[in-house]
């Protein structure tokens, strides 16, 4: 165990050194940038690239020419859906279900005018920009640190063109203005409309911090976002959906998602061999400890003197572990919920426990890049992940986190919590 602690004792090294902080930090920015540059051309189907399968971006692309064309409201129907998918992939492709509420659409749109490697650059620099920008506000001289830990989750978010640093920039907004500038946090809170399964955990913590305007804000761009998409689209965009997500639960029930690619309790359970029911009360067993350790944290600030951004650090970190529907690529969160939990973390974890967090961070965003490799290696480029096992060890990996962070707030509390006379 000793020489484990050397992972935390190395990282947090480097923030008293501002020359070796730069050098980390422009290394992995180097990295990511030439990932994008390389994603760009195999977005645009450069060359061998002519024939590849869809990713990410590639739905974005085809869902924002709907809100253009008139009928995005037939993108949640699946059977139709996969048909618009089979038309850009040339071929059968694995299919990628659509469940992000209508503002999602509406946020993308301006991407239908773009070639799909153009477009992927554009959204994928502009939302990383954005993304470091506000991390590095939040991490300040351990900055460097936090870009080595999420490197292979930012990869992820890079390789596929996800929106994960776009919801992880707006986190990182909320909790860098909710003090200052609640009205900004909560017009980023509701924005974070188009993903609000990743801010439930936060919006707990702002109810708990009293953040009323905040709160208001966020209540009134959703209301306000919802009245344009439905003028826009017709009341039928909310049946379309709902029918979505309903028929997206049948989809994870049978095991049709790339499972291993989750980090949620859910698809480590059904992993493992448990029965989708089992799993799914499982899933509510960690969401109900990852709110747990959103209460310990607000005792915490309340009788131990620990900051608010202690307590948003834990909000965020613990938000990714609720829905049973996350994957590896909305890890980019994490980094802002380490940028505020760094500072204080020493108080709670001691060298072994934070070198644990750091690595197993490390491994959950990195794992499902790994299988993801050895399965094209196997099977072809082409190949359908989801007909090949594979177990969802990021789901693991986060259950054991948030296990980590609640003992460490619980060690940090007993002692305000048991009586003095019980004490002795």
């Amino acid at each position: 165990m000793g020489s484990f602690r050397v992972l935390a004792e190395s990282l947090e090294h480097v923030r008293l050194f501002p020359a070796k902080r730069m050098i980390y930090a422009r290394l992995v920015l180097a990295a990511m940038a030439a990932i994008i540059v390389a994603k760009s051309f195999w977005f645009g189907r450069w060359g061998g690239w002519a024939s590849r399968e869809l990713a990410d971006f590639d739905a974005f692309h085809i869902v924002a020419q709907r809100v253009w064309i008139g009928d995005l409201e037939q993108v949640y129907h699946f059977e139709t859906l996969l048909k618009m998918q089979a038309a850009v992939a040339g071929a059968a492709p694995s299919f990628m279900p659509w469940t992000y509420p209508p503002q999602y659409g509406l946020l993308i749109a301006p991407f239908a005018f773009l070639p799909v490697g153009v477009g992927y650059l554009l959204f994928t620099a502009s939302t990383l920009a954005f993304y470091i920008a506000t991390l590095r506000a939040l991490a300040r001289d351990h900055f460097a640190h936090v870009l080595v830990v999420l490197f292979p989750a930012l990869s992820v978010t890079i390789g596929c063109g996800q929106n994960g640093f776009l919801t992880a920039g707006l986190i990182g907004l909320i909790c860098l203005n909710i003090e200052r500038r609640p009205l900004l946090a909560g017009i980023a809170l509701g924005v974070m409309a188009i993903k609000p399964h990743l801010v439930i955990a936060v919006s707990v913590c702002l109810l708990a911090m009293r953040s009323w305007v905040a709160l208001a804000a966020a209540a009134a761009v959703v209301l306000a976002s919802s009245l344009v998409c439905t003028i826009l689209f017709g009341w039928q965009i909310w049946t379309a959906w709902f029918g979505a997500i309903r028929e997206s639960t049948s989809y994870l029930e049978q095991g049709l998602y790339p499972l291993f690619r989750m980090i949620s309790a859910y698809a480590a359970l059904s992993t493992t061999g448990f029965s989708p029911k089992v799993a799914f009360w499982g899933q509510v067993v960690v969401a109900a400890l990852a709110l747990l350790a959103v209460m310990l944290t607000v005792f915490l600030v309340a009788t131990r003197g620990f900051s608010q951004r202690f307590l948003l650090g834990t909000a965020t970190i613990v938000s990714a572990m609720i829905s049973p529907y996350a994957y590896d690529y909305d890890l980019s969160m994490l980094g802002v919920g380490l940028a505020l939990l760094l500072p204080e973390l020493g108080k709670v974890a001691s060298p072994t426990e934070r070198s644990a967090i750091y690595a197993l961070i490390l491994l959950a965003g990195g794992y499902g890049l790994l299988q993801s490799a050895r399965l094209a290696m196997e099977f072809g480029q082409r190949v359908d992940l989801n007909e090949h096992f594979a177990p969802a060890i990021g789901g693991f990996a986060m259950m054991t986190v948030l296990a980590l962070l609640l003992k460490m707030l619980w060690r940090a509390a007993w002692p305000a919590l048991v009586p003095p006379r019980a004490a002795k």
